[in-house]
């Protein structure tokens, strides 16, 4: 009798559907909770965890939680966390290639933003960020809109920036605020508050949402807006960790963030709009650029950094930059 029973409850187990693969994804990045950013990742959360059934799971530790900003990518790389975001440019010496971006005017159509993700040139970005042990996974586009801020006077023309003290934004794109004649000073976007309030800098650079965020308007009476650099945070995570991942929650995660690259635009775009409404209703006096003014800013400030951008990257800046020209 009990050879008859263990027949049938061998076949009854192997009927039944084997258990769900359970899979945590901890994301790890450097801005709170109010940005924006963070606010695009509760939604790849919550589309992730709805095309997989909750199969997996999301955890995001936004601010520095678990790693500083300069620490993820080798936190990712060696597996001690699955994935992160970083800014596009902070990757500094490692992949300066990353800086393209950043080249003043260079980069700043809404059209060809969207048309980055997927295309031949974020392929080459990615391909580079492989040999350095990560595997991107999304670009989330952040800001097209820059604003110098100011307290004593209005940056609106060139000749302003002549001896002021200003925040860099990197060691690339501060060769443009050295050639109109400006100092510019390296610190974190925590300590630029202190560093305006105290007269240690006269001047901000910034990210206009960041710039409301950070209350610069408590500091800064004046603000230029203009086009200037365009910045992505791109997600990325660690090889080993998705090889193992079956094809259907690989085939979730990508299509998640194809969704999340798309929406970041309009995302973006509207936390812009509004970041000038609400410093001005702050009472920051605002100067729009005009395509006649980023014309001239343009021809100030971008031939220096493509001259730089090309001293650092060689023919592989070149084609980079070929590349994004086609978009």
């Amino acid at each position: 009798m009990r050879l008859p029973l263990l027949a049938a409850v061998a076949a009854l187990a192997l009927a039944l559907p084997a258990a769900a693969q359970t899979v945590t994804m901890r994301i790890s990045h450097q801005v709170p909770t109010a940005h924006h950013l963070h606010k695009m990742l509760e939604g790849f959360k919550a589309d992730v965890e709805a095309r997989t059934k909750g199969e997996v799971q999301i955890q995001i530790f936004p601010a520095e939680q678990l790693h500083k900003a300069a620490e993820n990518h080798a936190a990712v790389a060696r597996g001690s966390i699955e994935a992160a975001l970083v800014v596009n440019f902070q990757w500094g010496n490692t992949l300066p290639e990353m800086n393209v971006v950043v080249i003043p005017y260079f980069f700043s159509s809404l059209d060809r933003i969207k048309k980055f993700p997927g295309s031949e040139a974020a392929k080459m970005l990615e391909d580079k960020m492989a040999q350095k042990g990560v595997k991107n996974l999304a670009w989330f586009y952040i800001t097209r809109q820059a604003i110098f801020t100011s307290g004593k006077k209005p940056l609106v023309n060139l000749e302003d920036f002549k001896g002021v003290k200003i925040r860099g934004f990197n060691k690339l794109a501060d060769e443009a605020l050295l050639a109109v004649g400006a100092s510019t000073s390296a610190m974190s976007g925590a300590e630029v508050y202190n560093a305006l309030s105290t007269g240690v800098l006269d001047a901000g650079l910034t990210d206009v949402s960041a710039a409301f965020s950070r209350r610069y308007y408590e500091v800064q009476k004046y603000g230029t807006v203009t086009p200037a650099l365009t910045v992505y945070f791109h997600m990325f995570v660690n090889p080993a960790w998705w090889a193992k991942l079956t094809p259907a929650h690989r085939e979730a995660l990508e299509a998640a963030a194809k969704k999340a690259e798309q929406d970041s635009v309009a995302i973006t775009e509207k936390t812009a709009t509004d970041a000038v409404e609400q410093l001005k209703a702050k009472g920051m006096q605002l100067t729009i650029h005009t395509p006649e003014q980023e014309e001239v800013w343009k021809k100030a400030m971008q031939p220096p950094v493509i001259k730089a951008f090309i001293d650092s990257t060689g023919d592989e800046g070149k084609k980079l930059i070929e590349l994004m020209n086609k978009l």
